[in-house]
């Protein structure tokens, strides 16, 4: 078993009995659940648009090159500058390197999972540059020194209560600050970095090819002003957030809010097109892209896993997968976690690392379910499992077992030989670790369906 493997199941076991922990998410996710049904009511025929968001997506991956190279070219005109990174550490130096040459102190940083994904702050902080979140969620859990806990909302694990004892023990604030004013606090925290900061960082919902633009939907205004203020703007970008038309926004924009929050549009939706142009009184002197594969390519060699790409990052499999809401996000101990992150990451970072978050699935079909790519994300579940077998990731003793266990199942006499008392003798023996600690293995009973049936029937 992987380092990764042990720590999951360690981060497992101390979550799901945390009463608290689990009391605060299952609210939170209450509260997600109430506003996605209300947000689902401005579509008339919410299946037609999955339908074609979907086959977009799906367009988009199949032809992934052609369109980031147009994107490239489109950006370009105006002055941009792409720069392609093959893996986090290339993209921060790339990155670093157009800091250093402007003698940058401070960055100022929109939401951005993608630079969670490449340990972008820590890296910075070794270079003597600071990287601020401005996004509330991430502003608070990088107080706490911690990673976001959800791919859209990175505080949910914490209670209105422990983040006011969070600010209190960080900011000195009062210990009794409540929802607004901690707000309030924040933003008056933040104004004064935007307008100091050397830097600004993002990343993007989605890159238009067509137009060259970057498109960030946010609700806080945070990516924006991270933006808008800094003379240097950079936009760190996996390769899979392509989409062909600006005329796509129109499906995507609506769709991403009502699964991620359960709203009909997110309150700032914003497209950069590049550095201030001839003319223009606001925008930054220079804009950088850097287009970040970081293990996308290798997920893009697979026929079928490749359909996880279409991902536009809502959060839904997240909210509705019961193992999530048992263990939380930080268990996962990845960027991405839930059912998508648990395709993504094996091919992100390895599958011998991490091809055990595969198998933490119940493979209820809820994930897929709720998916607004239409994503069937429980079926690629199963051929990452059938990935890490093939490839002989699995221990002597796994496969002697399976060895075992399929000979006696594909012959009736086979299943036969022993009785019952043999049986739950090799369970006990055999599966005992499989079937957890907390749970009795199940007995055999005396006589099998078969054998009764027999009887009954009269047929020997």
């Amino acid at each position: 078993m992987s380092k990764a493997a042990d720590l999951f199941l360690e981060a497992s076991e101390s979550k799901a009995f945390d009463a608290a922990h689990l009391k605060t998410v299952r609210f939170n996710i209450n509260q997600y659940d109430k506003k996605v049904i209300s947000g689902k009511e401005q579509y008339s025929n919410l299946e037609l648009v999955k339908t074609r968001a979907s086959a977009i997506k799906q367009k988009s991956i199949d032809n992934l090159e052609k369109y980031l190279i147009e994107f490239e070219a489109n950006f370009i005109k105006r002055g941009g500058k792409v720069i392609w990174a093959e893996d986090g550490e290339e993209a921060i130096r790339e990155a670093l390197q157009i800091m250093q040459k402007a003698n940058a102190k401070t960055v100022v940083k929109g939401k951005s999972m993608v630079t969670e994904e490449i340990d972008f702050n820590p890296v910075l902080k070794k270079h003597g540059i600071e990287s601020i979140e401005t996004d509330l969620g991430e502003y608070i859990v990088q107080l706490r020194n911690e990673a976001p806990y959800h791919i859209v909302t990175p505080a949910m694990h914490l209670s209105k209560e422990e983040v006011a004892k969070t600010l209190n023990e960080k900011k000195g604030t009062p210990i009794d600050y409540t929802p607004q004013q901690i707000t309030e606090f924040v933003r008056q925290e933040l104004r004064a970095r935007y307008s100091k900061a050397d830097v600004g960082v993002s990343g993007a919902n989605f890159l238009i090819a067509d137009t060259g633009a970057v498109a960030v939907t946010e609700n806080e205004g945070n990516g924006l002003m991270s933006m808008a203020f800094p003379k240097i703007q950079i936009a760190i970008v996996g390769i899979e957030k392509i989409i062909p038309s600006i005329l796509d926004l129109d499906l995507f924009l609506p769709l991403l809010a009502t699964y991620g929050t359960g709203q009909h549009l997110t309150v700032y939706n914003t497209i950069y097109t590049g550095p201030r142009q001839p003319g223009e009184t606001d925008g930054p002197d220079e804009m950088y892209v850097i287009l970040l594969d970081n293990g996308r390519s290798a997920l893009l060699e697979q026929t079928e896993q490749r359909r996880a790409l279409s991902c536009i990052r809502c959060g839904a499999c997240l909210n509705a997968c019961p193992v999530y809401q048992t263990i939380g996000g930080h268990a996962y101990g990845t960027t991405y976690s839930g059912p998508i992150g648990s395709v993504i990451t094996p091919h992100f970072k390895g599958m011998d690392e991490f091809k055990h978050l595969s198998f933490a699935s119940t493979l209820c079909g809820k994930c897929t379910e709720v998916c607004p790519i239409k994503i069937d994300i429980h079926k690629l579940l199963l051929l990452n499992r059938k990935e890490s077998v093939d490839k002989g990731f699995t221990n002597k003793a796994e496969n002697w077992a399976w060895f075992f266990w399929k000979g006696a199942m594909l012959k009736r006499s086979k299943m036969d030989k022993g009785g019952a008392k043999v049986k739950n003798f090799m369970l006990k023996q055999f599966f005992k670790k499989q079937w957890g600690d907390r749970r009795e293995l199940p007995t055999v009973a005396n006589k099998s369906f078969n054998q009764i049936w027999r009887e009954r029937k009269g047929i020997k």
